[in-house]
């Protein structure tokens, strides 16, 4: 017979997780009856219906853990969005995720949509994909997901990507056209032109846009990151501010939006906040990516350091998100590899990529940010 693991380690997360499961009750029940939580009190402006909602990621690959919902509430985030199952997603599966995060308290704002390669080629079988699209959008609206995000590219150019070191030896994310900038396109991809791209989204967006407006979901687009010019042989159509401004008006719909991504903005040596108030007061902003790179060169050379360093004057983006009144998720996305995380993992994928202790750093200069934001547009 087995012996029970009476481990130091395993005694402590026990007793953690009986001590904090009353606790999570009591949160749940006040979610439920739509309480303020006991804990909050009055003076800190707090998110509200009218306001971006801090948000981070969560796996749902295994469904929720009440692990899982502590690691955020506790950060004080009551958002999150996740990559989504493959497709077609089923509104059964999709509530039983949705019913046990509301019942703490927890929105599901955005779920990832992937899995139909041959669309975004423009190859024989596309149909049967953009419909399995087009049901699993029905099934996001039917449990009550506002935002469903997806990617539009040939190849994702990550291998200009590599690690560099940066404050007391933390890792950060550096990009480079000239480290990929001669691959050859692959076999299984092929090399595409802006126009063919362009015609493969137009075809896409003009078949699920309509089911979209149907099922009260927003599509959030989000833009070639690295901006690099080719991806092994393919043009990119989100690798510029004009392809932004192309694709809100294949279909004219808040439907069809973007992922603001003030990074990747800059990235292209764009304006961040001028940006964000042309797609703002459009009604085109679906989602938001809160990130500061340093830029050496647009589209072709930059790093990502840490979200108070930067050429991004990230107070000044809250500040128009608020007087815009973006009311969906904000993701305080690329933590920075810190010694902690190093130690425990897991770390997030990118090369100079963080862990838990990252996004804790981001979320909690995005809420300072937020409420600063805030206390600004009370006082006008």
């Amino acid at each position: 017979m087995t012996k029970p693991d009476l481990s130091r380690r395993s005694l402590i997360k026990g007793l953690v997780a009986t001590a904090l499961a009353p606790a999570l009750l009591r949160f749940a029940a006040s979610a439920q009856a739509q309480e303020k939580p006991w804990w909050l009190g009055d003076g800190m402006p707090q998110e509200s219906a009218d306001t971006p909602k801090i948000a981070c990621g969560i796996n749902l690959s295994g469904g929720v853990t009440d692990a899982a919902i502590r690691g955020v509430v506790q950060l004080g985030v009551y958002h999150v969005l996740s990559g989504g199952p493959a497709l077609p997603w089923r509104a059964s599966d999709l509530e039983l995720l949705v019913d046990k995060l509301k019942a703490n308290g927890v929105t599901l704002g955005n779920l990832m949509i992937d899995g139909f390669p041959n669309t975004v080629y423009g190859r024989p079988g596309r149909d049967e994909e953009i419909e399995k699209v087009r049901q699993s959008i029905q099934a996001a609206g039917r449990v009550g997901i506002p935002v469903v995000e997806y990617n539009f590219y040939a190849h994702r150019a990550m291998e200009g990507y590599y690690e560099e070191v940066g404050r007391g030896g933390a890792g950060l994310t550096g990009a480079d056209y000239d480290r990929m900038k001669d691959l050859p396109p692959l076999p299984a991809e092929g090399a595409h032109t802006l126009s063919e791209m362009w015609a493969n989204i137009t075809y896409f967006l003009k078949a699920v846009i309509p089911v979209a407006e149907k099922s009260n979901v927003r599509m959030a687009l989000h833009p070639n990151d690295p901006p690099f010019p080719l991806s092994r042989g393919s043009q990119q159509i989100m690798a510029t501010l004009d392809g932004w401004k192309h694709l809100i008006t294949i279909v004219d719909s808040p439907a069809n939006g973007i992922t603001f991504d003030c990074g990747v903005t800059r990235e292209m040596g764009e304006d961040p906040v001028a940006v964000c108030r042309y797609f703002g007061s459009r009604d085109r902003i679906n989602h938001v990516h809160y990130r500061n790179p340093h830029v050496a060169k647009p589209y072709v050379k930059y790093d990502e350091g840490f979200i108070d360093g930067g050429d991004v004057n990230m107070f000044a983006v809250m500040r128009e998100l608020v007087k815009l009144k973006y009311s969906r998720e904000l993701y305080p996305e690329h933590p920075r590899a810190l010694d902690y995380d190093r130690a425990r993992g897991p770390i997030h994928g990118y090369p100079g990529c963080g862990g838990y202790t990252g996004d804790v750093y981001d979320i909690a200069y995005a809420k300072a940010m937020l409420q600063a934001a805030l206390e600004v547009e009370k006082s006008g």
